[in-house]
């Protein structure tokens, strides 16, 4: 069997590129060749997957979510569907979380060596892909406007300090969801399509599934034109939606589920997909079902 390494030289301030020769020979024990690729700019990582999924069995790849955005991305535009390993080298790490493959070198690796596989749903969104998140609003600009030179300084704690920054009015939009089984109209705060168990590495989905052909989603309401008591209440609405997950009580979050919705919001409403910056206005959420074949923790049930 041939496999590819695919790894981001930057993330996971340089470690996965400190013991790329450790990697290359562990990933030798099971599979007969093994080459290596150092992705150069952003982009990069969806190029050689998507030019590299025919020529290899297996494709594994590290980085953050970032990374692992493109490379489901790189994924779903080639004609092939090798098997995806993955060796967390990022700052949250939400889907290695959601999957849970250990946050080391070693432990993931472990995983890739002994694990087993498993189809994984990811999200196509217009012309676009993701693979745990698609999100709107509030705090979710942060993860792909932190510096990342403050990311490696101060890690997680940095996509807060850059959070509250830019987040303390909490912008109001309009947004309409409508979906096969059921339809929602809003102002809103923060808008969540989630296919992932985690998210800003807080169990916010935890009891949700990627292996069961839909997601989730989340709208927290609010009022056209808040006043200072009514952003305070979102504050608190925020933190019990993220302390206490998307199953919590609570009547200024409607909640959705589904596997297609066609979304109208502003042009001036930015989307997240998977921690980077994706696209804005109105777009269409499709669930891919079992596209991401991915080997995982080999005892783990819950996908």
């Amino acid at each position: 069997m041939r496999c590819l390494f695919i790894y981001n030289p930057v993330s996971g301030r340089g470690k996965i590129a400190a013991n790329l020769e450790k990697i290359v020979r562990k990933l030798g024990e099971k599979y007969e060749i093994v080459d290596s690729y150092a992705t150069t700019a952003p982009g990069d990582m969806t190029r050689a997957v998507r030019e590299n999924a025919e020529k290899y069995d297996a494709i594994v790849f590290s980085g953050g979510d970032g990374s692992f955005n493109e490379a489901v991305q790189g994924l779903c535009e080639a004609n092939a569907v090798p098997e995806f390993g993955y060796i967390p080298g990022g700052t949250v790490n939400d889907v290695a979380r959601s999957l849970g493959i250990p946050n080391t070198i070693r432990g993931a690796l472990k995983v890739i060596l002994t694990g087993k596989n498993v189809l994984l749903d990811c999200m196509k969104i217009n012309d676009r892909y993701a693979m745990y998140i698609v999100a709107a609003g509030a705090f979710t600009s942060a993860t792909y406007t932190t510096p990342q030179a403050q990311k490696k300084l101060v890690g997680r704690v940095a996509y807060g300090i850059e959070g509250i920054r830019k987040n303390l009015k909490f912008d109001v939009f309009d947004v309409k969801i409508d979906g096969k089984d059921a339809s929602a109209e809003s102002e809103s705060v923060l808008v969540l399509f989630m296919n992932g168990k985690y998210v800003a590495g807080m169990g916010l989905n935890r009891h949700a599934s990627m292996t069961d052909g839909k997601v989730e989603v989340a709208i927290v309401r609010q009022r056209p034109r808040p006043n200072f008591l009514h952003r305070v209440g979102a504050y608190f609405v925020l933190a019990k939606l993220f302390l206490l997950g998307y199953r919590v009580k609570e009547r200024r979050i409607e909640k959705l589920e589904g596997s297609h919705f066609e979304v109208t919001a502003g042009e001036g409403v930015v989307w997240n997909f998977d921690g980077e910056r994706g696209l804005t206005g109105k777009v269409v959420v499709d669930v891919l079902p079992k596209k991401v074949n991915m080997i995982v923790p080999a005892r783990k049930k819950d996908f």
